[in-house]
């Protein structure tokens, strides 16, 4: 009897592994592209009509550009109604925990002004293909810190999520639109708004997308990222290069520097978890990098469920060639007279650390918009359980590529009254999608040409 018990005990656990670990099945991924948009979200709008079904997203002409840089497609319309700390409580089910604490940690100042909501989000039909097949076929591996049978594509593994594993994978692996080269900038302001902008060109290629990379060495390769300091002049010629592997505790990531200063390349390792991030004045870590990047391997995931809320989307204005980085970066938080709300279903996910693992981080929570699976907004704890930063993407859709990404990123310590913004371009030339990438640029050996002052 004990026998039985224990076969049954084990065929069970083996039951529950696979269904957590197989990919669906083709009745499933049917549902892509018919009752689910073809990335997996619903597409049908909620019952208050408040959210829109899915049409396709917005089409490639949608509005003018300006110079190569977007314009508004919904310039004339006005806020529905605006969020501030008097009438708070009459919209805190919409609302995360992080946004409530902003409003209690900035009263006189932070709002949250909320727009009919466009389901924007578009992608290239090849990609919707990728997804379909990644739903069919890839399977999380090692513990679900890696994946197995991933499409030469590499993108959107599991648009039908099981567990929170998986749409934090989901993130991982959106589509960026390609191989990406972008000039940023990145401001951490003191609490009185004042700030130095660091000046960064970056470039990130795809394995899918350089026709040079070894077949070899593409297996388990994510992407390749390449981030040059431009300014200021005691930083300007500092670049770092980053290796990400689909499978990072199998090949943990690969990290070089090469320090202007010194004319020297190092191996990096630090460059990972809570490593310092570039240039960050200690306001975030490497994998508060893209909301969350990196391994996933420190944190227990857990899916709580799909929920509504008021999240940055469709983010034109603040992003608009016409609005001045001083327009933006104000003291506690950016100008929230520029920054658009919609109501969006996302997916919730929390990471809570492992025993004996190590993050400055003890727990962490994602919303995930469901259109795009990019993480929007993100409360981020200290060891104590306190609530330390809070994480604001500002989203929208590159329609002349139909590309969903961020217009930046904003992390709010609530605790200092300080935050940082990364990713902001206004000022700068539009990004090039699409460029051709060669492997070579992404070498050890080509740092030091790429660090020339």
């Amino acid at each position: 009897m004990k026998t039985t018990r224990k076969l049954f005990s084990v065929l069970a656990f083996s039951l529950l592994a696979s269904s957590v670990m197989a990919a669906v099945s083709p009745e499933e991924a049917a549902k892509l592209g018919n009752t689910l948009t073809p990335l997996g979200a619903e597409k049908a709008g909620n019952a208050d009509g408040t959210i829109p079904a899915w049409t396709g997203g917005l089409s490639t002409d949608a509005a003018p550009l300006d110079d190569g840089h977007l314009t508004n497609p919904f310039k004339d319309e006005q806020p529905e109604f605006v969020i501030t700390a008097q009438n708070v409580d009459q919209y805190k089910d919409k609302l995360t925990a992080g946004q409530l604490a902003m409003f209690k940690r900035y009263p006189e100042t932070y709002k949250i002004r909320v727009f009919p909501t466009h389901r924007t989000a578009a992608v290239p039909d090849r990609i919707y293909e990728a997804a379909k097949k990644s739903a069919l076929n890839t399977e999380l591996v090692d513990g679900g810190n890696g994946i197995a049978n991933f499409s030469d594509s590499r993108y959107y593994a599991f648009p039908i999520p099981k567990n929170g594993l998986e749409v934090v994978w989901n993130h991982i692996t959106r589509y960026r639109g390609g191989n990406v080269r972008r000039n940023i900038v990145q401001a951490t302001p003191q609490t009185n708004g004042s700030y130095t902008l660091v000046h960064f060109e970056d470039e990130v290629a795809f394995p899918s997308d350089m026709s040079d990379l070894d077949a070899e060495r593409a297996k388990n390769a994510l992407l390749f990222f390449k981030q040059r300091v431009t300014a200021p002049s005691r930083l300007a010629g500092n670049v770092l290069l980053v290796h990400d592997s689909l499978d990072q505790v199998k090949e943990p990531r690969q990290a070089w520097i090469y320090n202007a200063g010194q004319r020297r390349v190092r191996r990096a390792p630090q460059v990972a978890y809570d490593g310092p991030g570039t240039a960050a004045d200690g306001m975030r870590t490497t994998d508060n990098f893209d909301m969350f990047s990196g391994a996933p391997d420190r944190y227990d995931w857990k899916l709580v469920g799909k929920k509504e809320l008021y999240i940055p989307y469709n983010s034109y204005d603040i992003n608009s060639s016409d609005v001045k980085y001083n327009d933006i970066l104000k003291a506690g938080h950016v100008n929230q007279d520029l920054a658009r709300y919609e109501l969006h279903r996302v997916w919730e996910i929390e990471a809570n650390l492992k025993e004996g693992e190590r993050n400055i981080y003890a727990k962490r929570r994602f919303f995930v918009d469901e259109d795009t699976w990019t993480i929007v907004q993100s409360e981020l704890y200290d060891g104590r359980g306190q609530l330390w930063r809070v994480g604001e993407a500002h989203m929208l859709q590159y329609y002349q590529h139909k590309v969903p990404a961020y217009a930046f990123e904003a992390l709010y310590d609530i605790i200092s009254g300080r935050y940082i913004a990364i990713g902001l371009s206004n000022e700068e030339p539009a990004h090039e999608f699409g460029y051709k990438a060669s492997a070579r640029d992404f070498t050890p050996a080509a740092l030091r040409n790429a660090g020339v002052r």
